[in-house]
């Protein structure tokens, strides 16, 4: 079928054959079938939508259109774990040497912030000579020998995404559940995992503002998985306050090692428990979450999920050092306090509004090329719920640049709803798909 034809047959809602399908991105990543044309598509995609088989041949081919990898030479379930995105969400920093310490290999290719949200590649890059940007071969031998291993995407895998993505983000068809789906899967799925835990936002902080859109976008990747043989579990969880306290790249590097010496804040604790839990349970490591707990609660009180850590800070170029040495890590010239000029209590916290503050001093980028102050960022000091008097520290900004300070305290203190009424937070896991 003529890309012509192939449009055309989308916009009016007509059925898309697996094999032409299959044929259009082909063209696409090779160059055949233009921009424009695959503009046209995304659009007539946003208004039909794709059915269930036209989804899985979306993805797949998707998938198909560059290396996919093969890890059968690393014994046992391999596992990852993918987050849509929320403001300090530092899981996957500790989530890997946790399921790693207990037997579950852990291939993780992961991204880099862009807007609002933080990216696991950035935090990771605070930890003095950590590379990302490893062969292939390499990423297969320290999944093989670490049990894990975390870096960036290559050109080889799912190049067609790469592709899509940036001219979806100029037409107007990034917020499209379908295209969503098929970016994260076909991306996923090239990493050579055998199932995939989902940690699905819903809130002000994430790009999926409901549950029902939050819900939608879960069923949809988890009807991927399924269709190309792959286990995936997914939890659909609250992002309507920050994760922990730190929002910001070295801050969530030390929050993270706090969480697997057992001190870090109950709300980013609890998630990286039951998302890793879920990951030891379709590894086969435990025959449920409860078991699962126990196993993790275990490498946490003796060293072993610190010391994974540290195996793979080294193995991948970084000082292990770091790791417990906070000193090693990049540090802020200066600290300022946001107080609050209201009594009672946090009513609401605007997480995507806090993430544009930290990404103001520095913390994030607005280009993709844009270089990123690791040192910089934000520390809550109140969260929805606690009492607050006149004149007490709601965050701690940590900063470089004098000059962005006072915009970055206007917002962060715009983001904090202050009332009399006591409101706690609602419970962090809203859903398990």
């Amino acid at each position: 079928m003529r890309p012509y034809e192939f449009i055309k047959a989308k916009r009016d809602g007509q059925p898309l054959a697996p094999d032409d399908i299959r044929a259009f991105l082909a063209g696409y990543t090779r160059g055949d079938v233009a921009d424009y044309q695959m503009a046209a598509m995304c659009m007539a995609i946003y208004f039909k939508g794709l059915s269930p088989l036209e989804l899985a041949a979306w993805a797949s081919a998707m998938l198909q259109s560059g290396e996919v990898l093969d890890l059968s030479a690393t014994p046992g379930v391999k596992v990852d774990k993918h987050s849509t995105g929320g403001v300090g969400d530092k899981v996957s920093l500790s989530l890997a040497p946790l399921a790693a310490a207990c037997g579950v290999p852990v291939p993780m290719i992961s991204g880099r912030g862009l807007g609002h949200t933080g990216g696991t590649l950035d935090k990771l890059e605070s930890i003095p000579g950590f590379k990302v940007d490893l062969s292939i071969d390499d990423y297969k031998r320290l999944v093989r020998d670490v049990g894990a291993c975390l870096i960036g995407q290559t050109a080889t895998l799912a190049p067609a995404d790469k592709k899509l993505y940036a001219l979806r983000d100029v037409t107007a068809t990034v917020d499209c559940i379908p295209l969503i789906a098929s970016s994260i899967m076909s991306k996923k799925m090239a990493e050579g995992i055998d199932a995939l835990v989902l940690d699905v936002k819903v809130g002000s902080g994430a790009f999926m503002k409901t549950l029902d859109d939050g819900r939608v976008l879960a069923k949809t990747m988890i009807s991927i998985g399924e269709q190309l043989g792959k286990k995936v579990r997914a939890l659909l969880t609250d992002m309507d306050q920050p994760l922990g306290n730190t929002i910001g790249n070295a801050l969530e590097v030390i929050e993270a090692v706090e969480m697997l010496q057992g001190r870090a804040p109950a709300d980013y604790t609890e998630l990286t428990l039951a998302l890793t839990a879920e990951m030891l349970v379709l590894g086969q490591k435990a025959k449920n979450v409860e078991e699962a707990r126990v196993q993790l609660k275990r490498v946490i009180d003796d060293g072993s999920a610190v010391k994974k850590l540290q195996d793979i800070v080294a193995a991948q170029g970084g000082n292990p050092k770091a790791v417990l040495d906070f000193s090693l890590l990049p540090k802020a010239k200066a600290t300022a306090d946001v107080v609050s000029d209201a009594e009672g209590y946090v009513e609401h916290i605007d997480s995507e509004a806090l993430g544009l503050a930290a990404m103001a001093l520095g913390a994030g980028r607005e280009r993709s090329d844009a270089a990123v102050d690791h040192a910089v960022g934000l520390v809550l000091k109140k969260k929805k719920g606690d009492p607050v008097a006149v004149g007490e520290s709601l965050v701690t900004v940590h900063y470089n640049a004098q000059n962005r300070l006072e915009d970055v305290k206007r917002r962060v203190r715009a983001a904090y709803r202050i009332g009399r009424m006591r409101m706690p937070p609602g419970p962090l896991v809203l859903e398990r798909l």
